[in-house]
């Protein structure tokens, strides 16, 4: 039975000869790109090398701990500070200096301490009172000092205690003023707004409230995550039943799929639209219902960054952007089905055929719960070695001053300042803790090793990707290319096809991997200069910097393109990374209209699969985490931000999702790849039969006439 076929044009190479002796993965295959291999082994060591270096050097309390002027840990356990958790700047009106943005540390003695001052008492008070304010005073002084010998002037002028104390509350282990507001918004402390700096002059209440913004810009991000982060503890019994949920809706679709592909494909469409359609709905109600209420009517813009998320949801803007998003997402989707509606039956055929195969092949639907482990150690490798890394500079201590010094902002050492000149020439000046650095080999070469780390990452994250999809794609070719289904199926074809990824071609998938993780690191560079210059007034360096972030985007996804069906020639003939690309692609371009008629729309409707499954959870648990479904109102957390969860279960939901449809999608792949084979090894004859089933024959007829119409 020949079927009329075009001649493939010779520049793309010469179409397959017919070979008798194949019948799938070829056995009998040696090792290929061994040179790739022993340079990822090496990198590989050289990976675990900085790890050790890291682990070493680093000191994860640095981020944990706030660091007094000394550079000890407050509240740190084992140390004489075990007791004192707490900051507390001397001079918090100092925190309002320029430096703070620059150096991310207030130009102040910071001392730890056991509680934060409840009370506005100033040094000289405390001098002249009772003993009882000697003694309170005291824990908020330097160790070793003589309160009752020493006059104010030289406590102040050694930096030994603060010139006054005010009502604070301890804010991300540090003491903050306690700040508070009147009607008509009139700024207080401790219900004051003025009082005595302890220096003869008058605090404002609102300077005290600048100053306090800016000692808390390094930590402005931690108040959100120590809120996120309680949001999690609250909800993560309920996150994981989210997950389980998708999981499970996940599994049944597939299963469905198995047996009923052309149903569950136009259930599929029909309910994605639905939900798209019920999203775009909902964004209306809510808009509609916000209209006439005060503040309703606040742009975004005007409303700025605000950590409390929530805001955003109680102004009209917000609901008419989702609803405009949504309305987008929506007409693209129905323009594409209205123009791929033929294409759509032809799909269906290819996802019926990989149905077939998964059924045959079950164990590949468990195969990505080994990928999402190797990522998980990946990832936790790079995340513990990057905090070692950032953690594992030493304390340098600068010059802080008021008056005009030559010494200012130079480095010093705490333990000579006192009988340095710096100190002599400056006498209101102090050597204090700045920031971790470090001039020694080791830090000078630590930005290489931060780069390294990351490098590493994308290698190692890439090869657990690679290896996935060659051991997916030998499992699924072994299948195509059995001859009498199931009969001639190797036994655990998994099993046999990651034995044979490992063992032969781990050099291969460094290889691959290599060459994505160059182009995924240079957009990560490209990233990192465009946040540098968005301060920048040179819109030429914006032009040109965002041409080659799009270049690189696009240069990525074709390089994630031509890698996956290289590893499916690999899994098949077991070649060489760069002749297996060359014949992916040659045998691509002879077939490029079945692609477009037959691979990506199947990718298409695939996506959509993934989109509802996203979609139905994300609904859910939308309604339940917003406490909108009365009957189960009383189970839900109570959250800072219900959007936490929300946005979980969404994402996590997605990886599930795309972890079993990832399955389907290689298998597709794989699949289609093996057919194209087929038609040029064979032309359907008693002598040369196809290995393809009925229903791909009826496939290449449908695909054959859609190529015509196409023409």
């Amino acid at each position: 039975m020949e079927l009329d076929e075009k001649k493939p044009d010779s520049k793309y190479g010469e179409s397959r000869k017919f070979d008798p002796s194949f019948k799938g993965p070829i056995h009998d295959r040696g090792c290929t790109d061994v040179l790739c291999c022993i340079l990822f082994i090496l990198a590989l060591l050289g990976y675990f090398a900085v790890g050790i270096l890291a682990w070493s050097q680093g000191d994860p309390r640095k981020v944990i701990y706030p660091t007094d002027s000394r550079g000890q840990f407050c509240g740190q356990a084992g140390t004489p500070l075990e007791k004192k958790p707490l900051l507390l700047y001397f001079n918090i009106l100092k925190c309002a200096s320029p430096l703070v943005l620059l150096e991310f540390q207030c130009p102040t003695t910071q001392l730890c301490v056991e509680s934060c001052p409840d009370r506005h008492l100033t040094l000289v008070k405390a001098k002249l009172g009772s003993k009882e304010d000697h003694e309170y005073y005291k824990q908020f002084c330097k160790d070793g000092v003589d309160f009752a010998k020493l006059s104010p002037p030289e406590i102040l002028r050694d930096g030994l205690c603060p010139a006054l104390l005010m009502p604070s509350k301890a804010f991300t282990r540090r003491c903050l003023p306690a700040l508070g507001t009147m009607k008509g918004g009139v700024v207080v402390v401790g219900n004051e707004t003025t009082f005595d700096s302890g220096q003869g002059v008058n605090i404002n209440a609102t300077d005290v409230l600048e100053a306090s913004k800016k000692s808390n810009v390094a930590v402005e991000a931690r108040q959100v995550a120590m809120r996120i982060f309680e949001d999690y503890t609250q909800s993560w019994h309920w996150i994981l039943l989210g997950l389980v949920i998708a999981m499970l809706v996940s599994l049944i679709f597939i299963v469905l799929l198995r047996f009923l592909a052309g149903v569950m494909v136009w259930i599929m469409i029909v309910l994605v639209i639905l939900v798209i359609g019920y999203g775009i709905f909902h964004c209306y109600m809510e808009f509609a219902s916000l209209k006439g209420e005060p503040g309703a009517d606040v742009t975004i813009r005007d409303l700025g960054l605000q950590t409390d998320f929530s805001v955003y949801l109680q102004i009209r803007q917000t609901w008419l952007a989702f609803m405009i998003i949504l309305a987008i997402v929506e007409f693209i989707i129905i323009l594409l089905l209205i123009f791929l509606r033929k294409r759509i039956l032809i799909a269906i055929a290819l996802i019926k055929e990989a149905s077939r195969a998964v059924g045959h092949v079950m164990s590949s639907l468990f195969y990505p719960l080994l990928t999402f482990a190797l990522l998980a150690v990946v990832i936790a490798y790079w995340a513990v070695t990057a905090v070692f890394l950032s953690t594992s500079n030493e304390q340098v201590y600068k010059v802080f001053n008021n008056s005009e010094c030559e010494y200012s902002r130079e480095t010093c050492d705490p333990k000579t300042f006192n009988t340095s000149n710096a100190s002599a020439q400056c006498p209101d000046a102090e050597c204090l803790f700045a920031f971790y650095g470090g001039e020694s080999i080791y830090h000078k070469y630590l930005i290489l090793f931060q780069f390294y780390n990351v490098f590493l990452f994308f290698w190692c994250a890439n090869f657990v990707t690679a290896l996935g999809q060659v051991t997916l794609s030998g499992a699924f070719a072994s299948y195509y290319w059995a001859f009498k289904k199931p009969d001639h199926i190797p036994a655990y074809p998994i099993f046999a096809s990651l034995g044979r990824a490992l063992r032969y071609h781990a050099g291969s998938l460094a290889f691959g991997s290599l060459i994505l993780s160059v182009v995924q690191v240079i957009r990560v560079i490209l990233e990192y200069l465009d946040q540098k210059l968005k301060g920048a007034q040179n819109k030429f360096a914006k032009f040109l910097l965002s041409c080659m972030k799009c270049c690189f985007w696009c240069l990525e996804k074709c390089i994630k393109f031509l890698n996956r069906n290289a590893y499916i020639m690999i899994a098949i003939y077991g070649k060489s990374f760069c002749p297996s690309a060359r014949d992916a692609f040659f045998l691509l371009m002879r077939n490029i209209l079945r692609v477009a008629v037959l691979d990506k729309v199947t990718d298409f409707l695939l996506f959509l699969g993934k989109l509802l499954i996203v979609g139905i959870v994300g609904i859910f648990s939308f309604f339940f985490f917003s406490g909108r479904i009365k009957a189960v109102e009383d189970a839900a957390p109570s959250l800072n931000y219900y959007w936490v969860p929300i946005m979980t279960v969404v994402v996590g939901s997605y990886l599930i999702a795309h972890g079993f449809f990832s399955v389907y999608a290689m298998c597709v792949d794989t699949l289609f790849l093996c057919f194209l084979e087929d038609l040029e090894r064979n032309d359907g004859s008693a002598e040369r039969p196809y290995f393809m089933s009925q229903n791909l024959l009826t496939l290449l007829k449908k695909s054959n006439e859609e190529s015509k119409s196409v023409d």
